[in-house]
């Protein structure tokens, strides 16, 4: 296993860091995760206080009236792509920070875009399926 700070008597100090500093990308990344967050409290306050008023006890049409109801819809959609848009930024800093293992960290931050990416088209998808079809 090929570690980027592998100790060798042959690199310097300096030889040694280069190469595990910031690559220029991660105050966008920064900014992206507080964006998403700061955009997750109002949507979140609203989906719960929804679904404990409008939702919670509702028969399947009832529901589906409620969903098709545009600012709902566009409220759905919001809070799915922020949140999963979060939850992507979020485990990749895990992965980054916790997997040492070049191959292994490139196949695992292909797989976290690709999973949370998936599942995001696929909800909007229902909710517009929902919103438009019933």
């Amino acid at each position: 296993m090929k570690l980027k700070w592998k100790d060798s008597r042959f690199d310097s100090q300096l030889g040694r860091a280069k190469g595990l500093g910031a690559t220029g990308h991660g105050v966008d990344h920064w900014i992206h995760q507080r964006i998403t967050a700061v955009a997750n409290l109002p949507l979140m306050i609203w989906l719960v206080w929804s679904v404990v008023h409008h939702v919670a006890g509702a028969s399947y049409e009832e529901f589906v009236a409620w969903q098709a109801q545009p600012l709902n819809a566009i409220l759905m959609i919001l809070s799915v792509v922020s949140v999963f848009y979060h939850a992507a930024l979020g485990t990749q800093v895990i992965a980054e920070d916790y997997i040492h293992n070049e191959g292994l960290k490139f196949f695992k931050l292909i797989g976290i875009k690709l999973f949370f990416s998936a599942t995001a088209i696929a909800c909007v998808f229902s909710i517009l399926k929902i919103s438009f079809v019933g």
